[in-house]
């Protein structure tokens, strides 16, 4: 089990509206800094979609039809905090399912909770995240719902840079997932719309096959 394959049709569909409202920025001579420090060429904020009724609506449509078509037997959907907390309450209001959330470490204070909602040992419950970089995060969501009883059915995410060690690491934790979008299609998009040009896409692939050391 790991990355499933992607609908060509969704795929290509999303990417252009996150480049269309400048949830994902392409810039090779003026690189981002992530917080790990590395430099890259591409910065994703899918939270900006929130924002955009209609591309919300179509986000929306496409997460629910990937946990329906993938993850038909799911009782509960759980959003990733902070990012997929909005993007999982709206899959789970459009499904008519019980939602809950992982955040990324237990409160310090109150009921100390890392799982906000109703807790409900056996149920099955899919994952919804914004963005899938090496995928640590996300897994130890669900590594969370694990050890409060949950059966982990899978992850459905907007977007992936689509890394190597994000895959292995799926792989390894036995959980599917499924993406949108990612960055193979971003890029045919970006050149198809007129957002990268064909000697920049040179560039802008190159940070992929070493994004650590990449200049």
């Amino acid at each position: 089990m790991s990355i499933v394959k992607i609908n060509e049709s969704t795929a290509n569909q999303v990417a252009e509206k996150l480049l269309e409202i400048e949830a994902i920025k392409l810039n090779y001579k003026n690189p981002f800094t992530w917080a790990s420090g590395w430099k890259s060429p591409i910065y994703c904020d899918n939270r900006l979609s929130l924002s955009y009724p209609a591309i919300r609506g179509i986000i929306r449509d496409a997460l629910s039809a990937a946990v329906s078509t993938h993850f038909a037997d799911v009782e509960y959907v759980a959003g990733v905090a902070t990012a997929g907390i909005a993007q999982g309450a709206l899959v789970a209001d459009d499904l008519d399912l019980p939602y809950i959330y992982v955040r990324p470490k237990p409160k310090e204070h109150g009921m100390g909770n890392q799982i906000e909602g109703r807790v409900d040992k056996g149920k099955k419950v899919v994952l919804v995240e914004d963005l899938i970089s090496t995928g640590g995060s996300s897994l130890k969501a669900a590594d969370a719902l694990v050890k409060e009883g949950f059966k982990v059915a899978g992850m459905v995410a907007i977007f992936t840079y689509g890394f190597e060690v994000a895959e292995n690491n799926f792989k390894k934790a036995g959980i599917p997932l499924v993406c949108l979008s990612d960055f193979n299609h971003l890029l045919t998009t970006a050149v198809n719309k007129n957002y990268l040009s064909e000697s920049e896409l040179i560039h802008v692939k190159s940070w992929r096959l070493d994004p650590a050391n990449w200049k």
